[in-house]
């Protein structure tokens, strides 16, 4: 019949995993979050998940006098996942801040001391000196236990230095919740340390780890959270202020106009442009219906369609050339259509010759690059953000960084016109 504390640990225990599975599984599927957190937050509960199947273990050998070498296994792999998360908080905290973590001296020295510790723990399998299990499964401390501890106490300082050094480049709530963790593990490694504690107690100092964890995890959820709500009221924000992308009057007109007089010219091209101009109608409305990103044949056809319609007008003054062997990814809606209908309002110039308009995408190794270039009179970066071309430029950019991560580049063309470059992750 099992007592009072074997029920209590294993009752703790699976508190823990079934928290622990719960955090993983959050930390998988968080709104709003980058891939460093999510990342982060896994491996983080993938190793907690995983200290607490050895200690699980532990607690089922224990009291087993002839389950000594599954007793060693288990505290080895108690001791190893309690330290795995000490450098990985370390990257992260360094990623936080906005800095290099593979050239950092706070990482390498992390790095270092976790080495140190794995070859101690190495040379302690095989040593009475750093601890050791009785032939009748009984744990002890050997007399230079506190050798094993060290660098493990040594990372948890120098991580908290590291944290109270930056707290002037750290979100506060990101600050709050990194001392949440840090505070209470360092006293409890501490405490651990030069204590000689019964195991019960032991036991619920592990827990204190994993709940000082969770509550870490949690703060920083709520932050994202927080943030993710924000940048989607942003959004409806911009939503609105798409309408400035939208039809305008003169283009419906020049359309209705071509169609009146194809009918009678050629009632067969009149039919194609009607239907590229319902086409082009379609697109809008659903784009200002849309809340989300969509896939990048649906802007190239809302695109394709508007160009076409404009060629009709415009005859062999517009050239429009399309390189897009690489479509599948997705993108706000009104991204690439608002760009090409910028360049011919402002670089169609019949004494200047033809306008020739290219249509580019590729894979790179940063995501997915989608390029339109112009042979236009240029576009001019120093003009106030007050005039409707830069309102549209800087409404798309908003929508592509808050809703894709992307990024928009208007550079110069050589040669002469504009090159609009959008990376989307």
């Amino acid at each position: 019949m099992m007592d009072w504390f074997t029920l209590l640990a294993f009752s703790l225990i699976g508190a823990m995993l079934a928290l622990t599975t719960l955090g993983l599984g959050i930390a998988a599927i968080m709104p709003g979050t980058d891939r460093w957190n999510r990342r982060f937050f896994m491996c983080l509960f993938a190793t907690v998940m995983l200290f607490m199947v050895a200690l699980l273990t532990d607690c089922l050998v224990w009291d087993n006098p002839g389950m000594a070498t599954a007793e060693k296994i288990a505290i080895y792999f108690e001791y190893l996942f309690l330290s795995l998360p000490m450098p990985m908080f370390t990257a992260y905290l360094l990623h936080t801040c906005g800095e290099r973590w593979q050239e950092s001296r706070l990482f390498r020295a992390a790095i270092i001391l976790w080495g140190i510790f794995f070859i101690l723990l190495g040379i302690a399998q095989c040593t009475t000196f750093l601890y050791y299990v009785t032939p009748d499964n009984q744990f002890g401390r050997g007399p230079w236990h506190s050798l094993l501890m060290a660098p493990m106490i040594l990372i948890m300082l120098l991580n908290l230095n590291g944290v109270i050094s930056r707290r002037g480049k750290l979100p506060p709530k990101y600050y709050a919740a990194f001392l949440t963790h840090l505070v209470p593990l360092t006293v409890t490694l501490f405490t651990y340390n030069i204590f000689s504690f019964s195991v019960s107690l032991e036991f619920i100092l592990f827990i204190g780890i994993v709940l000082s964890t969770l509550a870490m995890f949690g703060i920083i959820l709520y932050d994202q959270i927080d943030r993710y709500m924000r940048q989607q009221r942003e959004i409806a924000h911009q939503r609105a202020s798409i309408m400035v992308l939208q039809m305008r009057p003169h283009f419906i007109y020049n359309a209705m106009m071509s169609i009146y007089y194809l009918c009678a010219q050629d009632s067969q091209k009149a039919q194609q442009v009607t239907l590229d101009f319902t086409t082009y109608l379609r697109k809008n409305f659903t784009a200002i219906a849309n809340e989300d990103t969509i896939p990048f044949t649906d802007e190239l056809e809302h695109a394709r369609a508007y160009l076409t319609i404009e060629q009709v007008q415009f005859g062999d003054s517009l050239c429009v050339d399309y390189d897009t062997p690489h479509t599948q990814f997705r993108l706000p809606p009104l991204t690439l259509q608002p760009i090409v209908e910028n360049a011919i309002k402002h670089g169609m110039d019949p004494e200047a010759g033809p306008l020739h308009i290219s249509i580019l995408t590729r894979k790179t190794d940063s995501g997915n690059e989608l390029i339109v270039e112009d042979n236009g009179p240029g576009f001019d970066l120093a003009v106030t953000d007050d005039n409707e071309p830069h309102i549209a430029l800087a409404n798309i950019r908003q929508r592509l960084e808050m809703m894709c991560g992307g990024k928009m580049t208007i550079r110069p063309r050589a040669g002469g016109g504009t090159v609009v470059s959008m990376t989307i992750p």
